[in-house]
């Protein structure tokens, strides 16, 4: 279904601007990556080339290599690219109502949440049900520790480390290290 300006509220999710997520397209796809979930989530006994498959059937890339240890929860999948040797340890979510990228060789440990969707600071907007998201590229050969947040609109520069439990709400320039919330500079 398309909105005033033309374009379906899915449109808009993917560019970043405000939507709406009840739009029955935007719902529909919610509901395909959570049949997708139980399907993922139920194989952890698998070999990873198995899971492997089932990675290359929601995600817009999976490089050589990369491994993602369930269970593991994502909004819509299809947003998410990984690079050779990616892996994400037990529990990671990532909301991706834009695009997230994740850089070659990157760890990410377990329970890390990398969070694209946010919403409206005016109050009648979020009251009408609308949100947006902003990108997040996680660079290659980056440590992201347990527990991590990693916020909407963040990059995070190759070979940096992010400390457990950290909450990462700005830039984290190549090569550094940060830790706390917020995440500092160490």
């Amino acid at each position: 279904m398309q909105t005033s300006d033309g374009r379906s509220e899915k449109e808009k999710m993917l560019a970043g601007d405000l939507y709406d997520a009840s739009a029955p397209e935007i719902q529909a796809d919610q509901a395909a990556a959570k049949e997708w979930m139980i399907r993922y989530n139920a194989a952890l006994a698998l070999p990873p080339g198995e899971r492997r498959k089932l990675l290359l059937e929601r995600f817009a890339a999976v490089g050589e290599g990369a491994v993602i240890r369930p269970p593991f929860h994502c909004d819509y999948g299809y947003n998410i690219s990984l690079g050779a040797g990616v892996f994400l340890n037990f529990n990671c979510v990532i909301l991706d109502v834009v695009a997230v990228s994740i850089g070659d060789r990157t760890q990410i440990g377990p329970g890390v949440q990398i969070l694209t969707a946010d919403h409206p600071r005016d109050f009648a907007a979020r009251e009408a049900g609308l949100e947006f998201g902003r990108p997040i590229h996680i660079g290659r050969n980056v440590w992201i520790g347990g527990g991590a947040l990693i916020l909407p609109g963040v990059t995070i520069g190759n070979d940096a480390i992010v400390g457990a439990g950290s909450v990462v709400t700005r830039d984290v320039p190549a090569g550094a290290t940060v830790m706390g919330n917020p995440a500092r500079i160490r």
